[in-house]
């Protein structure tokens, strides 16, 4: 393990440890241990115009053992920052399926159970990242993978090296935690994120990253936070831009503000997930009529306008040339796949579209 990597374990430990340090202090001297998490909720989710990201404002609840409502809550923080902070020393990882398993019982004397679903063991864990300003995986704790990656790029990986332009049509499979990962070497002029497996797969196959020295990405869908956490330590750490490209409504424009801005259920993770120089190459509103993609469109459903109207409203959407193109799709009443491009050749994604975009940077912020 690097040394980034081991002093940073060591600070979670220690994070860890002072909110157990913290409830001992407080029952020694009588007071009624508590444990102080920031809220939440949309009411205490802010934009911050300075760096461009979601973040939590300064709201803080109190759950405490002896409150009769809090008292079920307060074991179950416990019971998993505990359980985090021996994997932390043990430097094993698990997934939150298993931990969940592994802290379900029945409290003894009692027919309480310590967890019922594991939604509860969720939230527990965001809990203490939002009280410790600790990432989830930092406690070693993983979600499913999802996404994947093409590059000329060599990683290493749990003492393995890898080398993502060497993996054949698949791309590496970005893990759900990437914080031990050591980038040996990164040759790339920048990152090319795209939301659909299609895509990566027709620019892998056009080895369109190596044509263009970039970083291949796909989201598959919305980014997961492995994805995302991989992205900002690209960007920041090798001071690369990143491009996304993504379907043209409001799901799609979505996906890209959440890699750039962070989102509201990760709003206290966002200086670790999101990425604010990001920009958007496309696919727009606009782009359909400039590049004749008019017969490929597909009707927006009542959800979509919705959605895009819901997407006017946001702080981080009040930018000229967000507005037009959400407007655009409300008035005109259609969106389109990246795969619409196909219509003009299989190849003319790679070969047209994306050179000519790119290389005028015809980009949204």
């Amino acid at each position: 393990m690097g040394s980034r990597s081991e002093e940073r374990r060591r600070e979670v430990l220690r994070r860890l440890e002072e909110l157990g340090k913290t409830v001992l202090e407080q029952i020694k001297e009588g007071k009624s241990p508590h444990i102080d998490i920031p809220v939440r909720s949309l009411s205490n989710i802010e934009f911050d115009e300075e760096k461009m990201m979601l973040k939590l404002g300064s709201k803080v609840a109190k759950r405490s053992f002896l409150n009769v409502a809090h008292t079920r809550k307060f074991m179950q923080t416990l019971l998993v920052a505990a359980f985090a902070k021996e994997l932390v020393e043990q430097n094993l990882h698990t997934s939150l399926r298993d931990m969940y398993y592994a802290l379900k019982r029945t409290i003894p004397g009692t027919k309480e159970n310590t967890f019922e679903e594991q939604t509860e063991s969720d939230a527990v864990v965001v809990d203490i990242e939002v009280a410790k300003d600790i990432l989830r995986e930092e406690m070693h704790l993983n979600a499913d993978v999802r996404g994947r990656v093409v590059g000329d790029v060599t990683i290493i990986d749990r003492g393995d090296e890898v080398d993502w332009s060497k993996l054949g049509s698949g791309g590496w499979a970005i893990p759900s935690n990437v914080e031990d990962i050591e980038f040996k070497e990164v040759n790339a002029d920048y990152i090319l994120v795209v939301e659909k497996n299609a895509a990566f797969e027709r620019m892998h196959e056009d080895k369109f990253w190596k044509k263009e020295n970039m970083i291949l990405i796909t989201t598959q869908g919305q980014a997961a936070r492995g994805v995302r956490r991989l992205i900002h330590r690209l960007a920041f750490e090798h001071n690369l831009p990143v491009i996304v490209f993504t379907d043209a409504d409001a799901y799609g424009w979505y996906i890209y503000s959440v890699i750039k801005w962070g989102s509201m259920n990760l709003a206290h993770v966002s200086d670790k997930l999101g990425t604010p120089q990001a920009k958007y190459v496309g696919l727009t509103i606009s782009d359909i009529d400039k590049y004749h993609l008019e017969n490929y469109t597909i009707k927006a459903k009542d959800v979509d306008i919705k959605r895009a109207k819901e997407l006017l409203n946001y702080p981080w959407f009040q930018k000229k040339e967000w507005q037009r193109e959400l407007q655009l799709m409300i008035k005109k009443g259609y969106k389109a796949e990246l795969e619409a491009l196909s219509s003009r050749g299989l190849r003319f994604m790679t070969q047209t579209y994306l050179p000519e975009k790119i290389e005028n940077k015809e980009f949204l912020p």
